[in-house]
């Protein structure tokens, strides 16, 4: 990777979380009595943030509260696995640490809250390669839209075509893509059935750190 920056997606691309997002959905509306969550519902959230999640939730299930107060929830269930367990994907340390030799700047962009983002990466032991965490709660819309890495480039003082995105989902590495970044896409098992439109899509793609 020969860019000057990196903006990096974090649940899937850094760490091993997409299997505690993937349930969460179904755990917390559980909680709520809610029995059986449709398909449909569930490919609908996936390119959300969560508050915009949480709006879905209160509008199909008739819940109590708002999409801030249901976001609030969820994050709480997520926030214990970020804090005690969610693991750090193999070689991830080491190809920060090579990217930081060669003096490229990098942060992270994700749909994850920063709070949580901060949580896990300091426990996992790179917080201190990242300039900042930005979360798309922060920007108020989620990677379906390319207002994330904008202002990810603007706060790096970086233009997109000198700055590489990592992603390991298909719609966040198309929007990247269509925004004029250097798109690099990661392997996560959670989006295997995808990978060959991201390898097709992708500048470049990572298999393994």
């Amino acid at each position: 990777m020969d860019k000057k920056y990196a903006i990096f997606d974090m649940d899937g691309t850094l760490v091993d979380s997409m299997s505690y997002w993937n349930n969460l959905a179904g755990e917390f509306l559980e909680g709520k009595g809610v029995a059986h969550v449709p398909r449909e519902v569930i490919e609908k959230i996936k390119v959300m943030t969560i508050t915009e999640s949480a709006a879905l939730f209160i509008e199909e299930f008739n819940l109590t509260g708002t999409p801030e107060t249901v976001a609030a929830e969820m994050n709480a269930m997520m926030d214990e696995h970020y804090r005690r367990d969610i693991p750090l994907k193999s070689g991830v340390k080491e190809y920060l640490d090579s990217l930081h030799e060669k003096g490229v700047e990098m942060c992270v962009a994700s749909a994850t809250a920063e709070h949580l983002m901060e949580a896990c990466l300091k426990r996992v032991g790179v917080m201190k390669y990242f300039k900042f965490l930005l979360s798309c709660e922060t920007v108020g819309v989620g990677k379906h839209r390319a207002d994330v890495y904008f202002e990810a480039a603007k706060r790096l003082q970086a233009k997109p075509c000198d700055t590489a995105v990592y992603e390991d989902a298909i719609y966040a590495a198309s929007t990247a893509k269509k925004a004029g970044f250097y798109v690099i896409g990661v392997y996560d098992d959670s989006a295997k059935l995808r990978w060959k439109d991201i390898e097709v899509l992708a500048d470049a793609v990572i298999k393994e750190f």
